[in-house]
């Protein structure tokens, strides 16, 4: 027998293996959908203190990913900024009553009584000057910033505009989404999981259209997987998924739910290309690490970042 074998210290045992990668997106998948829904239906407040922690990290991606492409924004100003563009959005809609006329409710901020002369338009009015004050502040304190590390920073005017390009990104779009959530009856979460839906309905038909008679690029420089096909039949479930939501949201024309159904089909995939353009061009594979298994909420809810605009316009055009 030989000694020097037996002297020889025995094999460290194999490690044990995480969960796989698929376990753990289902995983933190069933546990972002159950803190989606409970905040959602769990009311205006919790709805408002989850998307504007939602929007925050999404900002908070965005700047990072502007990081790896050698700028040096005011992050955490920004991210500041568009908490508060939310809570602006937030406050005018929920406790003002943008879309009410008349109404003879105080606010549970100020005490004060609607006086049922309400013009729509002075809500507007709210809502742009303080988003307007944020970004003459944001410019402002950044501008400063760059005068007193300058010329350590090389391009202190871009890192200007990369701080308020995230806010007219990121920040105002995800804060419209308080006007999808307010109908004509106050607030109402059904509305904010029909456009959810709508978003899983294109990304679904997409994936298994693309998968099964995807030939034609979509867009092959920017995403080589997207295919004319998928895009087809993402919008054909879209339009399904419209048309059948009738038993879920009766109050909700046809015509309507089609329209909201068509503006998803078209500016959905848009609004995922766009944030597929941004990392390619800095180089980075996902926009955060923040839901394990699936990148960042920046990957999730890059589609909202060009539908919500478009829906909030066509609802407040219709009333």
């Amino acid at each position: 027998m030989n000694p020097a074998l037996d002297s020889a210290p025995a094999p460290d045992p194999q490690p044990k293996k995480g969960p796989s990668n698929l376990r753990l997106r289902a995983i933190w998948g069933a546990l972002a959908a159950a803190l989606l829904f409970g905040c959602t239906f769990g009311g205006p407040i919790s709805f408002g203190l989850f998307f504007a922690a939602v929007q925050a990290v999404m900002l908070k991606e965005f700047y990072r990913i502007m990081r790896a492409s050698g700028y040096r924004p005011l992050a955490l100003l920004g991210i500041v900024g568009g908490v508060v563009i939310f809570g602006v959005f937030w406050y005018q809609f929920f406790w003002i009553g943008l879309f009410f006329e008349k109404s003879t409710s105080a606010s549970p901020f100020t005490g004060a009584a609607h006086d049922g002369l309400y013009n729509p338009l002075r809500g507007w009015e709210f809502i742009t000057f303080r988003v307007l004050l944020v970004g003459v502040a944001l410019s402002f304190v950044s501008l400063l910033y760059e005068l007193s590390v300058w010329p350590k920073s090389s391009q202190p005017f871009a890192n200007i505009g990369v701080a308020l390009g995230g806010i007219f990104y990121v920040s105002i779009p995800m804060a419209l989404l308080t006007v999808i959530a307010h109908g004509t009856n106050g607030y109402d979460p059904r509305r904010v999981f029909f456009l959810i839906f709508l978003i899983w309905a294109a990304d679904t038909g997409a994936y298994f259209a693309g998968k099964n008679l995807g030939k034609h690029k979509l867009a092959p420089s920017i995403s080589p997987g997207k295919t004319w096909e998928g895009w087809a039949g993402g919008a054909l479930l879209t339009l399904a998924v419209g048309w059948a939501a009738g038993y879920f949201l009766p109050d909700i024309p046809l015509s309507h739910r089609l329209v909201a159904a068509g503006v998803i089909a078209v500016f959905g995939p848009l609004g995922d290309l766009a944030e597929s353009m941004l990392k390619r061009s800095a180089g980075v594979k996902d926009s955060g690490t923040f839901l394990p298994g699936h990148g960042g909420l920046l990957d999730r809810f890059d589609a909202f970042l060009l539908v919500l605009p478009v829906l909030a316009l066509l609802q407040v055009l219709a009333g």
